[in-house]
């Protein structure tokens, strides 16, 4: 039976039996009532989820790359309602199971079939969105207004396009409901409780971030108070929405700079390969000198960085499975820095004998961290295993941070490392024959900026970009895809707008400067802190409800019928709602998008999808990694369609079942471990291979990955035969590293 079938029956059935009766009354009768307005709900919602389904699954195709490269936000959407189907189901069938059992749990099930029911009605309103913005989408563009060309915006000019208004109705949905119960529901079980772990040190985290007090007392404090996210998924979920509406990017970049504290990044050491060399550098800023890749006899002054901080040494990090001839060499030394972490031991200390001669390669690399947040130092796990399995030496740069440094400050400090690894590449260890870069995420953003910033100076582009889920379009337009920000515990609305609003600086001149601290917390602060978790959790136990917050959903599970006063004029006749439907709302002000222009300046070397064919057409072959619930899925998906168009040599892997930050997270998964193996893979043995085979070539299909199956991801209707490449005028190098 179909899954939505068996909804229906299970929800039906469950209706049928906790309707109460007129006229009962207490405790009992009350849960029943939950009961009943949850599977009612869960009725509604299922009868409308089929058609629409039905609907995106006709037009997804045609926002593929190609047929054997499925991926794309509206199948990414079909897959999450799939998995939260299946998902009521289960509960559904565990309610009827156990419902006359005298162990069964009523109050914690009716709490599971309303997070259900809420969720069903959220993704019920985003597939009416998406239906919206295809119906919108012009030549098959997966952001509706964020490709225009400069010609089309000014023909558009005046006229509010679907991007504002889906995002401006968008802001104002409810998704407490996603951090809670339902918290990681669409990706893979192994990384569940770790996305649990991380969103209750996040709201116990926020919790206190307003105090600015380094003290014990504080963590103490905080360290108590913080079961109480453990204990309730509901609370969690509201606090989880508010502060990702409300908090500015210095919140964010305090809690993701966590991962560069010593007792973390001691940790992430005793499973990280080992290498020969691992050295920090300070390069000072002195022009370099650049041959012109079409003419070697003349050359191009490269200047220093000086945006927004003024001239400053640039970071380096230096990583080497073996010991190589000029890794050891004074000069190298002389440029040698100590930054105080686990990851800078002697540089041999534990391989011996003489060096090896320089590789022919050399792999320079670009963290991520969303523009503001993170080092080279916090990507070194599995920077240490690629400097294994890659056997070149990698450079990574540590870059200045939004927003401090917005844009272009890090795109400077890059393509100035870029070149001087070219000027000094004998010295890291290099004869840099075969020179590639590599980034994910803001990284990846930066890789395709550094690329494009070569063509139009015309020095010597890299031979290869590898880019893991790279955000390619730096505005806060509407996509698919991006709608997945209302359930992604990693990339909320929030923060993404947050993030790239202080790359592209618009966020204002006040985000610009770390806040004040506030007043010093006494013992009175940490004391009513601690008699407030007290006073909660015996109100717990002794079976009193914790208190409704502003952005909590009306406990009867359903969805409102009264859209408040912010919202859109008239939502269901413009955007499509069935009569009687309304999404849940947030109780709290609009997401903080709403600070950032929707448009920033139009900078090619900012946002590579605006990019002009003529940039575009000199770029190297790219690599392109992506997630298929990733938020970011379609800024990799758009690209990767201009560049097959322009006959540019590109490919394209979506990964199902990991979020957006994989790489990372591949000690916490064997998923996300397998997903990773993705990358060094390119470099050096494979990449010629999967450079010269299209991307619907047998040897390339995501099968062979061996990693979680997804329904809406696979190849339809392929030929037998493999099909032949596409012809490009540029053929691939037959060893990119």
């Amino acid at each position: 039976m179909d899954l939505l079938q068996s909804l229906q029956h299970l929800a039906n059935d469950n209706l049928t039996f906790f309707t109460p009766t007129s006229g009962t009354t207490g405790a009992a009768a009350a849960t029943a009532r939950r009961f009943a307005a949850a599977f009612a709900a869960i009725l509604r919602h299922g009868r409308h989820l089929g058609p629409a389904m039905s609907h995106l699954a006709q037009v997804a195709p045609k926002f593929d790359l190609d047929e054997s490269t499925p991926g794309n936000g509206y199948r990414s959407l079909m897959e999450i309602v799939q998995i939260c189907v299946d998902r009521a189901v289960q509960r559904c069938r565990h309610v009827a199971a156990h419902r006359k059992s005298l162990f069964f749990r009523a109050g914690a099930n009716a709490a599971e079939i309303e997070a259900v029911a809420a969720a069903l009605g959220q993704l019920r309103a985003l597939l009416v969105l998406a239906a919206k913005m295809a119906a919108a989408a012009k030549g098959g563009r997966l952001f509706p207004d964020g490709e225009d060309n400069e010609e089309e915006e000014e023909e558009e000019e005046g006229e509010e396009g679907i991007s504002a208004v889906v995002l401006r109705e968008y802001s104002t949905m409810h998704n407490g409901c996603f951090y809670g119960r339902c918290l990681g529901f669409q990706f893979v079980p192994s990384l569940r409780p770790f996305l649990q772990t991380l969103a209750i040190g996040l709201v116990s985290f926020g919790e206190n971030y307003r105090n600015r007090d380094p003290g014990i007392g504080v963590a103490a404090g905080s360290l108590f108070t913080s079961g109480k996210f453990a204990l309730d998924p509901e609370l969690r979920g509201a606090e989880f929405e508010r502060l990702t509406q409300n908090l500015d990017v210095h919140f964010w970049k305090s809690f993701w700079n966590l991962t560069e504290t010593e007792l973390l990044a001691s940790v992430a050491s005793l499973t990280a390969v080992q290498v020969g060399l691992c050295r920090a550098l300070a390069v000072p800023p002195e022009p370099l000198e650049l041959p012109l890749a079409r003419d070697p006899s003349r050359s191009v002054t490269v200047a220093p960085p000086g945006a927004h901080l003024g001239p400053a040494p640039l970071h380096l990090r230096l990583l080497s499975y073996h010991l190589r001839q000029g890794q050891d060499s004074a000069a190298l030394s002389a440029l040698s820095r100590q930054d105080g972490g686990p990851w800078t031991p002697s540089p041999f200390s534990w391989r011996r004998g003489p060096p090896l001669p320089p590789s022919p390669g050399l792999l320079v690399h670009f963290h991520g961290g969303g523009f503001v947040a993170q080092t080279s130092r916090s990507h070194e796990p599995y920077l240490r295993g690629w400097a294994r399995d890659l056997g070149t030496p990698i450079l990574s740069v540590d870059y200045a941070l939004a927003p401090e440094a917005p844009f272009p400050r890090a795109l400077e400090e890059c393509f100035y490392a870029y070149c001087w690894a070219l000027r000094h590449c004998r010295m890291l260890g290099s004869t840099a024959e075969r020179v590639c870069l590599a980034g994910d995420s803001a990284g990846g953003n930066l890789c395709l900026g550094v690329s494009l910033r070569a063509v139009a100076l015309g020095v010597r582009v890299p031979q290869a970009v590898l880019a893991a889920y790279p955000v390619t379009l730096v505005q806060a337009a509407a996509s698919p895809s991006r709608l997945l920000t209302l359930l992604d515990p990693l990339l909320p609305l929030g923060v993404l707008c947050q993030c790239l609003g202080a790359y592209a600086g618009t966020l204002g001149e006040g985000s610009r400067s770390p806040p004040p601290p506030g007043p010093p917390v006494g013992e009175g602060l940490i004391l009513r802190g601690l008699r407030g978790g007290a006073a909660w959790l015996g109100g717990l136990l002794r079976g009193r409800p914790p208190p409704k917050t502003e952005s909590s959903p009306n406990s009867d599970g359903e969805n409102s019928e009264d859209p408040p006063e912010d919202s859109l004029e008239d939502p269901p006749k413009f955007l499509g709602y069935p009569e009687g439907f309304r999404p849940l709302r947030t109780g709290g002000p609009p997401a903080i998008f709403g600070k950032i222009p929707p448009k920033p300046p139009r900078d090619p070397f900012m946002s590579p999808l605006l990019a002009p064919d003529s940039l575009l057409g000199g770029l190297p072959p790219i690599h392109l990694v992506a997630c298929a619930l990733d938020p970011m899925l379609d800024d990799s998906v758009a690209l990767a369609r201009r560049l097959r168009a322009l006959g540019r040599p590109v490919t394209l892997r979506v990964v199902p079942g990991v979020p957006h930050g994989f790489l990372s997270l591949a000690p916490l998964s064997p998923e996300c471990r397998r997903a990773g193996g993705l990358c060094p893979q390119k470099f050096p043995k494979k990449l010629p291979k999967i450079a010269q085979n299209p991307p619907n070539s047998p040897q390339n299909r995501l099968q062979s990955l061996k990693l979680p199956k997804n329904r809406f991801y696979q190849p339809q209707n392929l030929p037998k035969s493999p099909l032949k490449p596409p012809k490009s005028p540029l053929k691939p190098p037959k060893n990119p590293i």
